[in-house]
């Protein structure tokens, strides 16, 4: 029988999504139930991204067990933050706390984010200052977050830490997608919850399986902080972005043109084999397509579209 997220409120909800994670979710739920019950109700969403093993079998036997295990499995992979969205839209608790299946995060570590949170902060970051992570994973994501540190100005050590903990209303005011798990930071800081605090964190080395990290899911962490950066300062205004860029090209080319027409006219010299001529045609029809491009930019605005959500194969 499906359980439904209408019902009784919990202190926690534990969002753990999940890829062929058969071997540790048994234990993984087993040492949730010990950090935290007898201190404070909660629930576990796991959220089984088109896993090809057979994690959601083991996700219903233990939500057969357990009335605080609930599970979400998808028809494929979408990948991790639409997992996360996915686990969001079915919290009831009053803290949410997201972690990954693979038992490398401590569920002891809950307990105390939660203090913190009470303590006034909007979300708690871990940091794996000890990382049992092969080479491959520590020094690029080294790399990473020195960028997104500078460039978010948020001095957090560790952005892509799956071991998070939030107040609701956090998680109630972002939309996750593409890679954007790694930025909940800045999404946010963005709506106005700017109260980030960081605890250092257990990190335990892998148990079963493999890590799924790799080159592409570098990349594309890179180009979603483009992304992200570029959404924060200029989504509810795209014409400023592009017309900025539109006016300088179409003044820099009429200013090239005329130019030309002053030496055609006045002093009867020939343009038409001149480079400078097609510079400044080009830069003028650039000028006019980058303006073009935001008012398109504020249209879309004004019309948002809406958000894709993916098709859920089964819930327990």
């Amino acid at each position: 029988m499906e359980k439904s997220k209408e019902g009784p409120e919990v202190d926690i909800s534990i969002v753990v999504p999940l890829f062929n994670e058969e071997e540790s979710l048994a234990e993984l739920a087993e040492a949730i139930e010990d950090s935290i019950s007898g201190t404070y109700s909660y629930e576990i969403i796991f959220v089984d991204d088109g896993s090809t093993d057979t994690s959601f079998q083991v996700i219903k036997d233990l939500s057969s067990k357990k009335e605080q295990i609930r599970g979400i499995s998808f028809g494929h992979n979408y990948g991790k933050s639409v997992a996360l969205q996915a686990g969001f839209e079915e919290v009831r608790g009053r803290y949410v706390v997201t972690m990954d299946a693979d038992l490398q995060d401590d569920p002891n570590e809950v307990p105390e984010m939660i203090q913190m949170l009470k303590g006034g902060l909007d979300m708690v970051s871990g940091w794996k200052k000890e990382r049992f992570d092969p080479i491959s994973k520590t020094v690029p994501s080294k790399f990473f977050n020195y960028v997104t540190r500078k460039a978010a100005g948020i001095h957090l050590h560790d952005f892509n830490c799956g071991l998070k903990a939030y107040k609701r209303e956090v998680i109630d005011n972002i939309y996750l997608y593409g890679e954007l798990h790694r930025y909940i930071p800045m999404l946010a800081k963005k709506e106005g919850f700017s109260r980030i605090g960081e605890k250092i964190v257990k990190h335990h080395p892998r148990k079963y399986g493999t890590t799924k990290f790799g080159l592409s899911r570098f990349i594309n962490g890179f180009l979603d902080l483009i992304t992200i950066l570029f959404v924060q300062r200029y989504f509810q205004k795209p014409m400023h972005f592009f017309g900025t860029f539109g006016i300088l090209l179409l003044m820099v080319g009429t200013g090239i043109n005329a130019y030309l027409a002053v030496l055609r006219l006045f002093f009867n010299k020939g343009i038409g084999d001149r480079p400078l001529l097609f510079l400044g045609i080009l830069l003028m029809v650039l000028g006019i397509q980058l303006l073009s491009t935001g008012l398109i930019g504020e249209l879309i605005n004004i019309n948002h579209v809406k958000k894709q959500k993916p098709k859920i194969r089964e819930m327990v």
